[in-house]
């Protein structure tokens, strides 16, 4: 039987129409979940009942751009972090757990390092990591290979977007030592776009932060839903991480 989400609606998030769906009891950690590019909120379909079991309010939210959001001028990385923290003030949301997948993680992060108060925990799966010296980064060879599949204007979207991570950037690596929130970060092994020697370096360089290795590529939810749910839950369930 498929999964299905309680509420599926929008909400005005810095001027922006976004779509979201939610579950789980309203009480609960809420359990914030971002998709990467190209995709949507039901990615997270298989992750959804077990953070439920668990007791969390579980909201999964289109990035602008995609699905049911609202398509804009402004595909800027700092304007999805906004959304994120914009999206936690007109829910009235703390102490969130934020679940994002490359770009989506790449805004969890960002968001985390700009209002730490709002965020408790964070899960980085394949994050669009920015290189830290010169190279093109993987992921651009990556939806490249989407092209055929995609329309004009997701394509639009998908390129403004990745093109923001491919140069080096310094001061976003500086960063990572600020960031005090526990910290899961998973690699999708050698065949993911994001390559792992690049995680594992973001990893060392976050305080406490710890690194899950799932060797099938760049979507680990979605190509290995039993192993990552089972990462996830024993982190969101454990004290502070230490060091790997």
């Amino acid at each position: 039987m498929a999964f299905e989400w309680s509420t599926v609606g929008t909400v005005v998030v810095n001027g922006v129409r976004l779509g979201y769906r939610e579950c789980g009891d309203a009480d609960g950690v809420p359990a914030v979940l971002l998709h990467g590019t190209g995709s949507s909120a039901g990615t997270w379909d298989k992750l959804a009942p077990g953070l439920v079991a668990t007791g969390h309010r579980v909201i999964a939210i289109d990035l602008r751009g995609h699905a049911g959001s609202e398509r804009t001028a402004d595909y800027l990385l700092g304007s999805l972090r906004d959304d994120v923290l914009g999206l936690l003030n007109q829910l009235e949301l703390r102490d969130a757990v934020l679940i994002g997948h490359s770009v989506g993680a790449y805004a969890a992060l960002a968001a985390a390092l700009h209002s730490p108060h709002l965020i408790a925990r964070l899960v980085l799966e394949d994050l669009a990591a920015p290189p830290r010296r010169g190279g093109l980064l993987r992921l651009v060879a990556a939806a490249g290979s989407a092209l055929p599949t995609r329309s004009g204007r997701a394509l639009a979207v998908m390129s403004a977007i990745v093109l923001q991570l491919v140069r080096p950037d310094p001061e976003w690596w500086a960063r990572l030592s600020g960031l005090r929130q526990p910290t899961l970060v998973f690699s999708g092994g050698p065949t993911s776009c994001i390559p792992p020697r690049r995680l594992a370096e973001m990893t060392a360089a976050i305080p406490g932060a710890r690194l899950a290795t799932i060797p099938v590529g760049h979507r680990v939810h979605s190509l290995a839903p039993e192993a990552f749910h089972a990462e996830v839950m024993t982190f969101l369930s454990a004290g502070e991480p230490a060091r790997m």
